[in-house]
């Protein structure tokens, strides 16, 4: 019985095989290519038994009428922009006309990174804008070899009376200003071209000027006003200065005042300083006071013999300083002399023969004239000045041992 329907099994098999073989050979192989569809012309494909097929259309060309050349041309952008970018600011010009249509901009719906237009040249039709570097929306960067710094200059136009139409386009055209890092220069000395930042600063500084009590290395400041006669005292005078050219202070003149409770009394008075730095207490009185040497050009020291009046043992000393340009060479107006006993007039720096004029009248001019006494400093080109005090000093009756 088992062996009976393994038989019919056998049989069934057979038959269907038969049959898939007979309808492959009536349809033929159907299998639809896959390639590109620029490969083939054709596409086949079977749906309920029909045959459908595919091509690409044909590329339609239309040739020019005879004698017809046809040339694309594009229309290059207005030039209407122009950008100058100078040491510390950046200067637009633009063009009313700034789409290059007969149309004119607004000026008002202009900017440049928020900032407005700065002049408007409705002759040339041009709109102005500038800005600081680091200014106006300004953003900066570096690369290795330059600095830039960009900016956006930016149109926007409104709608036409509230219809919702527009007809112009909005415009944002980006703006860089390029430096570079590194600049070649010739060997040798650069002159500038421009005026020095001291001599603008010159005209407006202010200088002050100090007397100080000294001892006697002329580096501690004396803290006692105390004094005897025939003990030396110690002045220095300097300018203090900020941005200026480096000076040279002198002693224009020094008066010494009886000083009381109520102050200095001018009617009595002594002059060991005048006629523009001369020093003439050693030739008055034989003392040993003169004027020491400098250590700074800013700073002059003065060795004074203490003395007192009769009638008071405090003093106050009023000196009218001078400063003027280290580049200006000593002259007769500009001077420190000291009378030496036995040798004469010697100057600090400079020719001793600028001191000649100490027994006369000094002024600008070396050696000067035999009318009388210069009074009160000269005011020359280049020149700083300003009175200061020191005092009271007390000057004991007992001599120094």
């Amino acid at each position: 019985m088992g062996l009976q329907l393994v038989a019919v099994g056998l049989l069934v098999l057979t038959a269907l095989a038969s049959l898939s073989e007979a309808q492959h050979q009536q349809h033929g192989d159907q299998n639809i290519p896959w390639g590109k569809p620029g490969q083939t012309d054709q596409t086949e494909q079977t749906k309920q038994g029909k045959q459908l097929q595919w091509r690409f259309p044909a590329l339609i060309i239309v040739d020019p009428p005879p004698g017809v050349t046809v040339d694309i041309v594009i229309p290059p952008p207005p030039d209407s922009i122009n950008v100058r970018c100078e040491e510390q600011k950046v200067l637009v010009e633009v063009d009313m006309d700034f789409f290059g249509t007969g149309r004119m901009i607004n000026p008002e719906l202009l900017s440049l990174g928020g900032c407005p237009v700065s002049m408007v040249d409705n002759n040339a039709k041009m709109l102005f804008l500038e800005s600081d570097l680091h200014g106006c929306g300004s953003m900066s960067h570096t690369t290795d070899d330059e600095l830039i710094y960009a900016l956006t200059l930016l149109y926007s136009p409104p709608t036409e009376g509230g219809t919702g139409i527009v007809r112009e386009s909005p415009a944002v055209v980006g703006i860089e200003c390029h430096y570079p890092r590194i600049h070649q220069t010739m060997v040798g000395p650069l002159i500038p071209l421009w005026t020095p930042y001291s001599a603008k600063r010159a005209r407006e500084e202010y200088f002050l000027f100090f007397m100080f009590l000294m001892m006697d290395d002329l580096v501690t400041v004396r803290e006692t006003t105390d004094f005897k006669l025939g003990e030396m005292i110690y002045i220095q005078a300097t300018v203090l200065q900020f941005y200026h050219v480096p000076l040279r202070v002198y002693v224009d003149n020094c008066v010494a005042k009886p000083y009381n409770e109520e102050g200095s009394d001018s009617s009595v008075s002594y002059a060991f300083i005048d006629n523009h730095g001369c020093m003439k207490d050693a030739q008055v009185t034989g003392s040993s006071s003169r004027f020491l040497k400098r250590n700074r050009d800013d700073t002059i020291s003065i060795m004074l013999e203490a003395f007192r009046f009769a009638d008071s043992d405090q003093i106050s000393i009023t000196c009218t300083l001078k400063a003027t340009p280290v580049s200006r060479p000593p002259d007769s107006a500009h001077k420190a002399c000291s009378y030496l006993p036995g040798s004469g007039w010697a100057i600090l720096e400079g020719s001793d023969s600028q001191c000649r004029c100490c027994d006369s009248t000094c002024s600008g001019d070396e050696g000067g004239s035999d009318d009388g006494k210069q009074q009160g400093p000269v005011s020359e080109p280049g020149d700083m000045w300003s009175e200061a005090t020191i005092g009271p000093i007390r000057v004991n009756k007992k001599r120094r041992n």
